[in-house]
């Protein structure tokens, strides 16, 4: 029976797939699932039938295998043995093991199980490297693995952080690993270079075949650096930890690059996705995000706003309660956000200081007004233009995922998180941003033009309310016709009215006379 199952594996692993690309989903018997190096495989996992996982015909220039697994949102279990300890397994939605191998080792195996009640949906790829090539997380000393090469993930409202042991440098199976803390010459490991890639998937995608997919750009050397964005290179003096802004509801995927500059070798670690939300929470999950009540309130700002746009010059007192509503409402979110610990930009590195971003921020804040000074009534026409059609892509953005709306949402996280100047703070910039960047754009051209065209030959601004009541004082004094001409003074009027106050309070006289009458 062994003899004839080994065959039966033979036969099936023999079975031609797609070259780099997935193989066939399923199984290929009950219980135990086969692997071909860097091959991507779909499969399935539930929890009463842990699989058993080998992988054959390894070649001999190989020195260690990583094999990874991923999930969307539920977490699967990767072990060396059947029995799950803390430095041979890991769980999570991204993990992977490093198997060192030993001379003449061609197979390996190891066991995957799921103790989520709801079948997992689960893609794995296991990538060989030679023995110049570092080994990613081969230096550990604060995870529970040995050797661990995956990326550790955080995030709250503001921020999301990812974590990594450092790497070794390679070595030939059958020989001794480099010592990690013994030195710091050129033959050590600290001359590698750490490159942190950052993949921002399709926005709105909240999809498991989308996600698994595009993390297939994300697993090997090439095509992490031909997709992904290079955020960061650490050394290996600098701190394993790289913070990023949070973008709630938009899937993003991290990875790390190894390189050896001596030996010009480079290796991956285990990718890491995120969507800064949970799939699994009751309310405010990533399939509804947003509140009713958000909606709706951004829907009447945009209203507000639209009408700003087009007429806000004209209704002067309007456009101030507008301006500020948002200064003031910004304001107070910020100082009770402060004062009550609640727990909710560029990438250059000199904005990381929090004293450079806020004078530079100050600088232009005050810049723009002192040019246009000479001409405050286009400046004034501008600033309901630009605001008022603003306040329509943060409505989108309730409704719709956009990056736009980060261009406030990032100043408002600095003011109210300390940490938040280690983050970086890329966002992506994808269909529907061109198509809500062209309305704003459309919308501000508009209402700038039609109040230009509007305000001219009017006054620049409306009267100023002392000059208004100046000029009526004046005119009642010299129009004696004018029925307020007749108007007692300012001061009779305030005795008058003390007098009738006054008349309240005192008790009425009796009917009648109290004097005898004279005889």
């Amino acid at each position: 029976m062994g003899l004839l199952r080994l065959l039966v594996l033979a036969m099936l692993a023999s079975k031609p797939g797609v070259t780099g690309g997935a193989e066939a989903v399923g199984n290929d018997s009950e219980g135990l699932l086969e692997f071909s190096v860097g091959k991507f495989r779909y499969f399935e996992l539930n929890r009463p039938f842990p699989e058993d996982a080998i992988l054959r015909h390894i070649s001999s220039n190989v020195s260690f295998l990583i094999f990874q697994i991923h999930s969307q949102y539920q977490n699967t279990t990767i072990s060396f043995s059947k029995t799950l300890l803390p430095n041979t397994s890991g769980t999570g939605t991204d993990k992977g093991l490093v198997f060192i191998l030993r001379p003449e080792q061609s197979m390996c195996t190891l066991y995957l199980q799921t103790l989520d009640a709801e079948p997992v949906q689960n893609m794995a790829i296991p990538l060989s490297y030679s023995e110049r090539d570092p080994i990613p997380g081969g230096c550990n000393l604060e995870f529970d693995l040995d050797i661990d090469p995956n990326i550790y993930l955080e995030y709250n409202f503001f921020e999301t952080t990812i974590k990594f042991a450092p790497a070794n440098l390679g070595y030939a199976r059958g020989t001794n690993p480099p010592p990690c803390d013994i030195g710091m010459e050129r033959d050590s490991r600290w001359r590698l270079l750490y490159d942190v890639y950052q993949y921002f998937l399709p926005e709105n995608d909240l999809t498991e075949e989308g996600l698994l997919k595009h993390l297939q750009r994300m697993a090997e050397v090439p095509q992490v650096k031909a997709n992904a964005i290079k955020v960061v290179t650490l050394t290996a003096n600098d701190k394993t930890t790289v913070s990023f802004s949070s973008l709630r509801g938009q899937g993003v995927i991290y990875n790390v690059v190894v390189r050896d500059p001596f030996l010009n070798t480079s290796a991956a670690y285990v990718p890491a996705h995120t969507y800064a939300c949970s799939f699994a929470a009751v309310e405010g999950n990533c399939s509804s995000l947003g509140r009713v009540s958000t909606k709706v309130f951004f829907t009447l700002f945009a209203l507000l706003g639209l009408f700003i746009c087009f007429f806000g010059h004209r209704f002067w007192k309007t456009e101030l309660f507008f301006i500020g509503f948002i200064f003031m409402g910004l304001f107070f979110y910020i100082l009770i956000t402060r004062l009550t610990l609640i727990k909710y930009d560029g990438n250059l590195k000199i904005f990381h200081d929090d004293g450079v971003f806020w004078v530079t921020f100050s600088c232009i804040a005050v810049l723009i007004p002192v040019v246009f000074m000479g001409c405050l009534r286009i400046l004034n026409i501008l600033t309901c233009g630009l605001i008022g059609s603003y306040s329509v892509v943060l409505a989108f953005d309730s409704y719709l995922y956009t990056s736009l709306s980060h261009i406030t949402l990032n100043v408002l996280k600095r003011a109210l998180n300390m940490d938040f100047h280690r983050a970086f703070t890329n966002v992506p910039f994808q269909t529907n941003d061109f198509i809500i960047l062209a309305v704003w754009g459309m919308l501000a051209v508009s209402g700038i033009t039609l109040q230009i065209r509007r305000e001219r030959g009017r006054p620049f601004f409306p009267p100023h309310p002392y000059k208004l009541w100046k000029r009526e004082r004046e005119r009642r004094v010299t129009n004696i016709l004018d029925p307020s001409y007749h108007i007692p003074p300012l001061r009779e009027r305030l005795y008058g009215r003390i007098a009738q106050i006054k008349e309240l309070f005192q008790k009425e006289q009796p009917a009648g006379e109290r004097t005898p009458l004279l005889l």
